[in-house]
């Protein structure tokens, strides 16, 4: 039977599309964001109905993570799973000639440190109850970093997040949780067709093909697959 799943950076575009695919096939959904996701997440609340609850984090903190779950807990029950889908995207100079660590540091912290915080507080929790099973979403980069060229500092932020999650699939196997990676190409959303406006959108993939593959990976159908990295590339 479906359970209560996690979902990390519900505010954005994909976060949105994979809560309400989920909702419609019998999951319940707790979004998470940070404090200025807060208007959003009422938002969706709303939006969504009864299956969906908005979870506020003070600031993107261990302390943070472990008082929202365990009030999520207390109101809700246990946690079956989680879909890690908040990150950022910034590209700019080559990287031999970038001199502020601006960006490399904003990478790193909105795409790998967010994962590895919500995986330090989640993990405990499914292994305490052996079960449970937990999807990271990577880049395409990961695999062909060459289309990384310009945002260096995201291409290896997002292998690095793919690194995290292959490891600890290895780690948390024998308690009966399971660890896996998506990595979508560009993702066909409002945001990336107003920056690329000459681009062709239609050879992007859809947050909806996305939703479904995480869906499956979350599902008791993907029940023998840990340590995956699956590739939603589109046309692109």
């Amino acid at each position: 039977m479906p359970g209560l799943i996690v979902v990390t950076g519900a505010a954005g575009a994909l976060g949105t599309a994979l809560s309400r695919h989920l909702l419609a096939r019998g999951y319940r959904v707790a979004g998470v964001g940070l404090a200025r996701h807060a208007e959003r997440l009422r938002g969706l609340e709303r939006e969504l109905g009864g299956g969906f609850a908005g979870l506020g984090l003070a600031e993107d903190s261990a302390a943070a993570w472990d008082a929202a779950l365990g009030d999520l807990e207390r109101r809700l029950g246990a946690v079956s799973g989680a879909a890690l889908v908040a990150g950022g995207w910034r590209g700019g100079s080559p990287f031999h000639e970038e001199r502020d660590e601006a960006t490399w540091r904003s990478m790193l912290d909105e795409n790998l440190e967010s994962a590895q915080r919500a995986l330090r507080a989640l993990l405990p929790r499914l292994v305490r109850q052996r079960s449970g099973s937990v999807v990271v979403i990577g880049s395409r980069d990961a695999e062909r970093p060459w289309s990384g060229a310009g945002a260096a500092a995201y291409t290896v932020a997002k292998s690095a997040v793919v690194a995290l999650a292959r490891v600890v699939a290895s780690e948390v196997g024998d308690a009966g949780v399971r660890v896996n990676a998506v990595l979508p190409s560009t993702i066909d959303t409002a945001q990336n067709r107003a920056a690329m406006p000459d681009a062709d959108a239609s050879r992007w993939v859809k947050p909806e093909s996305i939703a479904a593959v995480v869906e499956f990976l979350l599902s008791d159908a993907a029940r023998d697959v840990s340590g995956a990295v699956l590739p939603v590339y589109g046309r692109t």
